[in-house]
């Protein structure tokens, strides 16, 4: 089948391999335009514009994909299928019309469950303990259309945002191409999904990462396994910004040097040493173990304690007024 694939985001990359070293011809990836990007604004191309230049495909940056420009040239192309994976833009009624056969999805999740931009984030952050990647025929309306394949996945103590988008991106190459190969076989099936089960896992704001230490452990650790990468949960230290990026949650056993005295406020820092810092919560303790003061690079608590004079019994989540 020939497939116009529209993906821009790095969890894209291993869906357009596998589909570029299948049976079916890629003739066209679209991506997002190049962008200024970084400290030093460097103009820099996503992803599958990478992988799609290296494989020699023809490739197409619209700003509005949905302009009468962009479907002029999407319907010149013939396709039989438009493959979405984290495209960026939203396809309109216009698009989805384009393709002999059909346009399809691949999405993060068990869908209808984290329709929307961060799914792995939000699945992580409200304390999932599964998820998977979702096959779905598009509709107009985000996210809702009908099931064509699912596969689960558990997510672990250890992941994070970074590692399950690992995982899932290449669980769902996997499935994409098994939903292409059924198509071509006319042998795949729709189920509609539920409304009442759909859920909603909006594009993160750097505003949700703050750690409301009133929260329990087990919410900031969640938290910030689920913001990895960006935007990184953060708190506040001395009237900076303090990002997290690696926490856990010390077993009742564990003997950890901390200040009995003190009352465990959340926030209140209980204990340091080179094992991670100890911060209570509004309902047990974690303990911090890498972290990056705003302005330097990441590092561990050890190191961080070598640099900054920090006492038992700060609180942290101050922000200098």
């Amino acid at each position: 089948m020939n497939i116009i694939f529209f993906g821009s985001d790095r969890f894209a990359v291993p869906a357009l391999s596998y589909v570029i070293s299948s049976s079916h011809k890629v003739i066209c990836a679209v991506t997002q335009p190049d962008r200024l990007q970084g400290r030093g604004l460097k103009l820099s191309c996503t992803e599958v514009k990478k992988i799609a230049e290296a494989n020699k495909l023809r490739v197409y940056q619209p700003e509005n994909v949905n302009s009468q420009e962009s479907v002029k040239f999407l319907s010149e192309l013939k396709p039989d299928i438009l493959a979405v994976v984290a495209f960026g833009q939203i396809l309109s009624k216009s698009v989805l019309e384009i393709p002999r056969i059909t346009a399809i999805n691949l999405h993060a999740s068990l869908l209808p469950k984290y329709r929307g931009a961060a799914p792995i984030n939000w699945a992580i952050i409200k304390g999932e303990k599964q998820t998977g990647v979702s096959i779905i025929k598009m509709t107009p309306k985000m996210d809702a259309g009908p099931v064509i394949l699912q596969k689960s996945l558990d997510i672990g103590e250890t992941d994070d945002a970074l590692t399950l988008e690992d995982k899932l991106s290449n669980l769902g190459a996997d499935l994409l191409l098994e939903a292409l190969n059924l198509i071509q076989a006319d042998k795949f099936n729709l189920a509609a999904q539920n409304e009442k089960d759909a859920t909603f896992a909006p594009k993160l704001k750097k505003e949700d990462a703050l750690i409301d230490w009133n929260k329990s452990a087990h919410y900031v650790f969640n938290l910030i396994r689920g913001c990895a990468g960006w935007p990184g949960a953060f708190t506040y230290f001395q009237g900076k910004i303090l990002k997290i990026h690696r926490a856990g949650i010390p077993e009742p056993e564990q003997h950890l040097e901390l200040n009995k005295d003190l009352a465990a406020l959340p926030g209140r820092v209980l204990g340091v040493s080179r094992e991670g810092m100890l911060v209570a919560t509004g309902y047990g303790k974690l303990l911090i173990e890498e972290l990056q003061i705003e302005g330097k690079k990441k590092i561990s608590v050890r190191e961080f304690i070598s640099g900054y004079k920090i006492s038992v019994g700060e609180m942290l989540g101050i922000k200098s007024s």
